[in-house]
């Protein structure tokens, strides 16, 4: 190395000068290199070039800003295209052959200072910055906003409006999706899992101490971050990602597109609001396509039921009381359990039930069943007033505070989760018994026994297609038959 070489001191001199013109080559060198650790690193060169890996139909070549630095090349592809014969390629500009020359040597020269610009800034700033991030600089320059401060605000937006459970959902899928772009591929695989769990392992300490603020907490993880841009999501992107969420995060298929919808959520949203271009839409026509696999749905039948609602339970117990709920939910058409905690008195007139639903907003009107009324009977001593819930598991939750509600809304569905595997063992039933199972079960007792749109209006889907792709899930008996007929005939 050269600056070594002017360091050595000749065996044969007591002392060693270094010369004028040796001096006056260092000095330059300093102006083209900076010196970290034990690295030398050059600065970049900028040049517009005629890139000839992809041609054209019409034989014309993409131009484009090539960025090299320590031997690392990235381009810029200007989105403009000339024939071979009207690019000079030792003055890096368009020939005046060309009948648009003039503008599109302009346009060329100011896309050329923009990346000069930010590589002289970095060198002003004695900051080292690798080819990638100069491309990177390049193509986010002049952006307002990106991938992570957009989800992010519209996370306090629904925090704000009081969708609780949504929001802590989008802001787990920005913390996964900034797990990704930190990934190393060249990292052990369980160095990487390690890591992302002690970073959730931290966060989930950080949210439990004194002091705690959701909304600082959101604007300081996202409200200045720029590691990702709508533009940056590609065909390639998803794909890449889709794999880590499986090989490192464990994902499930249904989870993996739930994110994959999530971040489609967030493109359509960014479209309409004019901060990405619709050419970048990464889902359009036959880029890459969401599926919803159909899932099997299992419910229990009528003599399931039966075991259940005749089960010997001790009154006022933690079992007794998840069985009230569970079958107030069933006896209900399958109402949400989490819809069903939060119900009160108020909601109970002239005999039906008026409820709102909390998923959808839909409002729905139902006779109060008589398997109902004597549930309700065992409660109704307790009520104070039309405002108290009608189930104990919110009996210290403050009415006025959505957050409140929803914190004990969720501790309260985990303990009935809990119990109704009890209840599961105490009645032999082997099938997972869960909260949601209570709606299963009516649509498998329900089979094809009710019309689709009398269903749809129990279920409170917003389409019939839903509905009906629903509750094909419980109806087998055209199936069964085609069976038998083949096997028996």
């Amino acid at each position: 190395m050269i600056i070594k070489y002017l360091r050595l001191k000749p065996k044969h001199q007591k002392s060693y000068k270094t010369p004028k013109c040796f001096r006056y080559v260092l000095g330059r060198m300093w102006s083209l290199v900076y010196l970290r650790g034990n690295i030398l690193l050059k600065m970049a060169s900028i040049k517009i070039v005629l890139w000839k890996h992809d041609k054209k139909k019409d034989g014309t070549f993409p131009l484009a800003v090539r960025i090299t630095q320590n031997r690392k090349t990235r381009y810029i592809f200007t989105g403009q295209y000339i024939l071979e014969k009207d690019w000079d390629k030792d003055l890096g500009k368009v020939k005046k052959s060309h009948t648009n020359s003039a503008r599109l040597n302009n346009y060329l020269l100011k896309k050329l200072t923009e990346v000069d610009n930010i590589a002289l800034e970095a060198e002003g700033s004695k900051e080292f910055i690798s080819s990638k991030q100069i491309k990177n600089k390049a193509k986010h320059k002049g952006r307002t906003i990106s991938f992570f401060q957009f989800g992010s605000q519209r996370v306090i937006n629904k925090f704000q409006s009081g969708s609780f459970s949504t929001c802590k959902g989008e802001l787990s899928m920005l913390f996964n999706i900034r797990e990704f772009l930190k990934w190393n591929r060249f990292e052990e695989r369980e160095q990487v899992i390690n890591g992302i769990i002690d970073r959730r392992r931290n966060r989930v300490g950080q949210s439990r101490k004194f002091g705690y603020n959701f909304l600082d907490h959101v604007k300081g993880e996202f409200g200045k971050e720029t590691s990702l841009y709508f533009e940056d999501i590609t065909e390639a992107f998803l794909s890449n990602f889709k794999v880590f969420c499986i090989s490192y995060l464990d994902h499930k298929t249904r989870t993996v597109t739930n994110h994959l919808i999530y971040i489609r959520t967030l493109f359509n949203a960014a479209i309409k609001e004019g901060i990405v271009e619709t050419k970048h839409y990464p889902f359009a026509g036959e880029k890459e396509r969401i599926r919803i696999k159909p899932t099997q749905k299992i419910g229990l039948t009528r003599e399931e039921i039966k075991r259940i609602e005749n089960a010997e339970l001790e009154k006022d117990t933690a079992m007794w009381h998840t069985r009230n709920v569970w079958l107030f939910s069933y006896y209900f058409a399958g109402i949400r359990i989490s819809d069903v905690l939060q119900m009160k008195w108020s909601d109970l007139m002239d005999g039906r039930l008026y409820y709102t639903m909390n998923k959808n907003e839909k409002p729905l009107s139902l006779k109060i069943p008589d398997q109902v009324k004597g549930i309700l009977d065992f409660y109704r001593p307790l009520r104070q007033s039309n405002k108290d819930f009608i189930f104990p598991y919110l009996k210290k939750a403050n009415p006025n505070s959505k957050r409140d509600v929803f914190v004990k809304t969720r501790n309260g569905t985990a303990i009935l989760n809990k119990y109704l595997k009890e209840i599961a063992i105490k009645c032999g039933i082997t099938k997972n018994l869960s909260n949601h199972i209570a709606r299963h079960s009516f649509g498998n007792i329900a089979g094809d026994t009710i019309s689709p749109l009398m269903l749809q209006k129990l279920y409170r889907h917003s389409d019939l297609k839903t509905t009906i792709l629903y509750q094909s899930n419980f109806i087998h008996k055209d199936a069964d038959d085609a069976l038998d007929a083949v096997l028996n005939s």
